[in-house]
């Protein structure tokens, strides 16, 4: 008989509607038997639409983790509540997939990797950028060294006017910033992920607050409202690895351009270069000549899946079933997710104090990636 994976559902909003319960759904292996949020009509539709027939549906989180026969929670809250919450499941025996970022501050994210290694627990959070056929592709071209050492890349996540102007994107107390810890925070993570560089030496940034405050904005969300809109709404980073590599971030929800890439890498190496600016380009020289390649992602061949029809949020879900199932290491290491915690804190902190971030300066990890 198959191993059953009892997952509890905590947070039933718009990321767990649109992407963790469906997924989910289509893994042969996991029952959803639970589901918590404060507003109870949304926990009674999740249930009703993912939950087994017996599905518990609770408002307040700490009843659903008094259960001892939940395996895993999914932990789908405003950036706040992320630590306190996934280290509370772990404390109470329970896996814990936390949607991005890790937390809202980088000290929460560090406790949170503590508690997964003190505890045995596993630790992952949705960075679902990963499981595209394109960053695996690119991912794997780098592991085999087709780029050579890449020295400089490029994180990209810049939107022309896509405010999301619902729940509580625009408070900065619940989720401690804007587009540079809501979508910055995905290129980080797929740039660094695929360089395979966590190594920090340095962080300069500006974040800036100059479009929030249109009225009656063109926006594809609907317009904002600026009374509410106490987050940045453009941040730039300039991020100086150990190696010597360097980094570029921009991120963006209003921002007066028409060049917009949203969860995309590019990197340069010594050999050769990538992006993703339009399907996965690879470029470089051979036989004194420049080339541009476009490999087909459509067929399989590349390590985690086969075939190009599973989504990325398919993929990830599936993978982390198979990572608890098998005792395996998570696909996102919370090691690797505390790393971009530390860089989004950093930002914040040089575009407020006028000063370039160190991080040899900083408290350190209490773990290895």
């Amino acid at each position: 008989m198959e191993r059953v994976v009892r997952v509890g559902m905590i947070g039933c909003g718009g990321i767990a509607n649109g992407k963790q319960m469906p997924s989910l759904a289509k893994v042969k292996e996991v029952e959803m038997v639970a589901f918590c949020d404060i507003v109870e009509e949304k926990a009674q539709k999740a249930a009703a639409d993912y939950g087994t027939e017996d599905a518990k549906v609770y408002t307040d989180y700490t009843e659903l983790l008094k259960d001892p026969s939940i395996d895993v929670v999914h932990v789908c809250t405003p950036n706040k509540s992320h630590s306190y919450i996934s280290i509370a499941a772990m404390e109470a025996d329970k896996h814990v997939l936390c949607e991005k970022p890790m937390a809202k501050t980088a000290k929460e994210a560090r406790e949170m990797v503590e508690v997964s290694k003190r505890t045995g627990k596993k630790l992952t959070i949705g960075y679902d950028n990963r499981y595209r056929n394109d960053s695996l592709y690119l991912k794997e071209l780098v592991e085999q060294d087709e780029l050579g050492e890449v020295y400089y890349a490029k994180a990209h996540a810049v939107r022309r006017r896509a405010v999301p102007t619902w729940g509580v994107f625009l408070n900065e107390d619940e989720q401690g910033g804007g587009p540079l810890i809501d979508i910055g925070t995905h290129a980080i993570d797929l740039t660094l992920w695929t360089m395979n560089n966590y190594k920090v030496k340095s962080v300069v940034g500006n974040v800036y607050y100059k479009l929030s405050q249109t009225e009656n904005a063109a926006n594809a969300f609907g317009p904002w409202d600026p009374k509410e809109f106490t987050v940045e709404d453009s941040a730039f980073a300039f991020i100086t690895m150990e190696n010597g590599a360097t980094v570029t971030l921009e991120a963006s929800w209003a921002l007066n351009t028409l060049d917009v890439d949203e969860a995309k890498a590019t990197l340069c190496g010594t050999k050769a270069g990538a992006d993703m600016r339009d399907g996965l380009r690879i470029n470089g020289e051979k036989l004194s000549r420049l080339y541009v390649t476009k490999p087909d992602l459509n067929a399989g061949g590349v390590a985690y899946y086969s075939g190009g029809s599973e989504s990325q949020a398919d993929r990830e879900a599936r993978l982390w079933i198979e990572a608890i199932l098998e005792d395996k290491e998570p696909f996102v290491k919370p090691e690797q997710a505390l790393v971009v915690s530390e860089i989004l804190e950093a930002i914040y902190e040089s575009s407020k104090t006028g000063k370039t971030i160190y991080f040899d300066q900083k408290e350190e990890s209490t773990t290895s990636i």
